[in-house]
């Protein structure tokens, strides 16, 4: 039986971004590896303020792939929008 919770605490686990990087890279394919850096990606130009379209135009994707993670922003708890709040936070401190 395969549990998604032992996985998150494993990830959870690992604070050294290139054993993450390393282990990632060791057990997703290639094509794992970019589909999920492409959901961050369109989560990131959504959360920005990109229109769905546009972002459907830029990576020549439908917009079904993109509707996802618009509803999941609009969530009044969504992790993801809180973790873009800190991330994007932190990109902006680092350009000062």
């Amino acid at each position: 039986m395969h549990s998604p919770v032992e996985f998150a605490n494993v990830l959870a686990g690992i604070t050294d971004p290139v054993l993450m990087r390393k282990f990632i890279r060791e057990i997703l394919t290639p094509k794992e590896i970019d589909d999920l850096a492409l959901r961050w990606q369109l989560v990131k130009e959504l959360y920005k303020g990109d229109t769905q379209r546009t972002i459907a135009a830029r990576h020549h994707i439908s917009l079904c792939k993109i509707t996802r993670g618009s509803k999941i922003l609009k969530k009044k708890n969504s992790v993801t929008r809180s973790i873009l709040d800190n991330v994007m936070r932190n990109e902006e401190e680092k350009k000062i």
